[in-house]
């Protein structure tokens, strides 16, 4: 039996019921767990447990943590997904809601968020308003850039659809100080969102729609990383952006 794990749900005052839905896995999959020490989960999903029963990841799987250590730039990386639809939604809340400084969506459209999750502007206000900053860089709906992009994808919902849907919810925010946004054609190929120190990177890969690309969980252990490198073209897009109108506090 995995004891560390065990003793830490009883300090805990947790179930395995509990712990199985605090991190978004099958009962099954915690049993699994308990009895059989060598069984590891996925280094976000060991980060997760941790967090919930208030430990230390290694505590937990301190032989297989070894094992697995990363020691070169690729220690960066938290998690992959071959698909963007394959990060759980729940990973995306908690970056959200955990996001302290800076919340920056550099997505071509940003469609998504607004359908996975239906609450969040007025999660989006409330951390504007409690000081922190949040920025989002849009395609143009009426640049060539995008309309070529239309051509490539081919699909009812057209990426100048998609945009302006994000930009009508944005403009429904009302004037909020603290959320800006700006047009840029130079992410079409590639979309970067930031939460303080974690960011997600998606490829756009060939004509695929954006849910269809990897994508890449990283956070921020050195500089010049990989998680700067992202966050470096990121802020080069707002710098060479256009000011939306109608969005926030006047950006």
């Amino acid at each position: 039996m995995n004891a560390p794990l065990r003793d830490a749900l009883a300090e805990a005052g947790m179930t395995v019921a509990m712990l199985a839905r605090r991190v978004d896995v099958a009962v099954k999959t915690v049993e699994r767990w308990l009895a059989d020490p060598a069984r590891v989960p996925h280094a976000e999903t060991r980060m997760r447990v941790a967090e919930v029963l208030g430990v230390s990841v290694d505590s937990l799987w301190p032989r297989a943590v070894k094992e697995h250590l990363k020691l070169g730039h690729d220690r960066e990386i938290v998690a992959s997904y071959p698909f963007r639809n394959l990060c759980p939604t729940s990973v995306w809340a908690e970056l959200i809601d955990g996001a302290r400084e800076r919340i920056f969506m550099a997505g071509y459209t940003s469609y998504f968020l607004w359908q996975d999750h239906p609450r969040i502007a007025d999660r989006l206000k409330a951390k504007a308003a409690a000081g922190c900053q949040i920025r989002f860089v849009l395609g143009d709906p009426e640049s060539e850039v995008t309309r070529r992009r239309e051509e490539v994808e081919g699909v009812p919902l057209t990426v100048s659809t998609r945009i302006r849907i994000t930009l009508d919810q944005l403009a429904k925010m009302g004037p909020t100080p603290g959320i800006e946004a700006r047009f840029s054609d130079d992410h079409i190929a590639s979309s970067v969102f930031i939460f303080d120190d974690e960011l997600l990177f998606t490829p756009h890969i060939s004509n695929l729609l954006g849910h269809e690309s990897p994508l890449l969980h990283l956070r921020r252990l050195e500089p010049d990383g990989l998680y700067d490198r992202f966050a470096q073209h990121a802020e080069a897009l707002w710098a060479g952006g256009r000011p939306v109108p109608d969005v926030g506090a006047g950006s």
